[in-house]
């Protein structure tokens, strides 16, 4: 059974592949659907599950959490993902395979032998500093030894860089050599940054989709020179954005939003609230307390500037994203829109998270975060004084992001309307190809195929 090497180029699509040589000479390509929501978390519990997001119930990057009546994105553990795992499965037909992930995403609590995942230390401070968690924890040292310790602050928000995905790509490359894993699991995001600051027809996405090439090109050495399989995949193409839908702020409008207040500062009040959106890109899930108030919320939504439609249950089946987890309405963006999670009418009562890098605790997905805010000259000063006050063991925030969306020039979420800019997979296995277009759900008995592995059935009870 020859090795697998399975990279995530975040954002890589066929428009793009022009300016990857190295990427685009691994062997044969093909069209790669996605699903809705075209995000992170769903494509890749797809990808790793050949399950729909009604089935495996990663219905966004994030949702509200109805038995705790609270919104969290970006949650880390693998028991949220329903479905058996990529790996798992070809433990039952393989006994003994092998696996490793590095920075896929739900990596905490796999049963992956090892798990690389971005993850701070929180101190009892209220300070929070780089690193990641890491299995085995032996492993940890000697990454940060060879690599320095996890770039947190270039994997996401103003100074995110290619750092982040080289030392991603180093963390591989060391895990291929001495662990020599059945399968490597490799997520490389930094196309993610600069088409969705800049738009993926600026100078700076095909800068970024060169700097992407060169940094992935030495893990492609490596694992074609270990007689490994490589397949490089994406999960969504990013297209460019225009224009930004504030859909709380309708619903606040409205009457069906509700805020209280702490310190002058506003906050989503999920509790009391007839009707509010979970923003995430080109998607937002609207929840609805009241089956009443579906037909007055589902009007509001429509109606406003930048929707194209507005999914009851119903069109949720049809679109395989009907799942408990999911709102009572799906709102998809029209091509060049997105969502904003918005929910103040004064900036002078946004909370304060809201000028921060702050996924965990914002309701809603923020591109804002990838800017220091333009409208304060000195927003690069203060995150340079606050990165003092860190190193010193002082607390601090960097209260630098902007509230205006308008920065923003890149989006995703929604089905791609053109194969151009959805997203692509490709393989060095030239056996086994080519094919012009494998589906999201396919993905997963794909990759099982190039290892010769073939899922055994599972037997119930009083069957032969």
């Amino acid at each position: 059974m020859k090795p697998l090497v399975v990279i995530d180029v975040v954002g890589m699509t066929p428009a793009l592949l022009p300016h990857m040589p190295n990427l685009a000479g691994l062997g044969w390509r093909a069209e790669l659907g996605t699903v809705l929501p075209a995000v992170t978390c769903s494509a890749q519990s797809t990808f790793l599950t050949g399950l729909t997001p009604a089935e495996h119930g990663i219905v966004g990057n994030g949702w509200y959490f109805r038995d705790v009546g609270e919104v969290h994105l970006w949650r880390q553990h693998n028991r949220l993902v329903g479905g058996e795992k990529l790996w798992e499965t070809a433990r039952r037909a393989h006994p003994g395979y092998t696996a490793a992930n590095v920075c896929w995403w739900y990596a905490m609590g796999a049963t992956t032998d090892v798990t690389i995942t971005p993850r701070p230390i929180y101190h009892a401070d209220g300070r929070k500093s780089p690193d990641a968690y890491v299995r085995p924890p032996e492993l940890h040292d000697r990454l940060v030894a060879d690599l320095g310790e996890f770039p947190l602050f270039q994997y996401w928000g103003p100074t995110a860089s290619i750092a982040s995905s080289r030392w991603i790509v180093g963390a591989a490359r060391k895990i291929l050599a001495e662990q020599h894993p059945d399968l490597l699991l490799v997520y490389v995001p930094h196309l993610d940054y600069d088409l969705q600051r800049f738009g993926p027809d600026s100078p700076e996405a095909v800068a970024a989709a060169r700097a992407v090439d060169a940094e992935v090109t030495p893990l492609l050495v490596d694992a074609l020179g270990a007689g490994a399989t490589v397949v490089a995949l994406s999960e969504y193409g990013i297209t460019a954005a225009r224009r930004s839908v504030d859909v709380n702020r309708a619903l606040r409008a409205e009457g069906l939003l509700e805020v209280y207040t702490q310190a002058g500062m506003e906050y989503l009040d999920p509790w009391t609230s007839r009707a509010f959106a979970v923003a995430d890109h080109q998607v937002a899930h609207v929840y609805v307390a009241d089956p009443a108030d579906l037909p007055r919320t589902k009007a509001v939504v429509e109606a406003l500037p930048g929707v194209d439609r507005v999914l009851d249950r119903a069109g949720q089946a049809a679109e395989g994203l009907d799942h408990d987890r999911s709102g009572e309405l799906v709102a998809i963006a029209e091509p060049d829109a997105w969502f904003t999670y918005y929910y103040w009418l004064d900036d002078d009562r946004a909370p304060d998270f809201a000028r921060g890098v702050e996924i965990h605790r914002k309701p809603g997905y923020d591109p804002a975060e990838l800017f220091f805010d333009p409208a304060d000259p000195l927003a690069k000063a203060k995150a340079g004084l606050n990165l003092v006050r860190k190193k010193v063991g002082l607390r601090y925030a960097m209260n630098v992001v902007p509230l205006d969306p308008a920065p923003v020039r890149g989006t995703h979420g929604r089905l791609p309307d053109s194969a151009a800019d959805g997203p692509v997979l490709l393989c060095s296995d030239t056996t086994v190809g080519p094919r012009e277009r494998i589906a999201a759900t396919e993905v997963k008995d794909f990759l099982l195929e190039l290892q010769g592995l073939r899922a055994p059935a599972v037997h119930t009870r009083g069957e032969l």
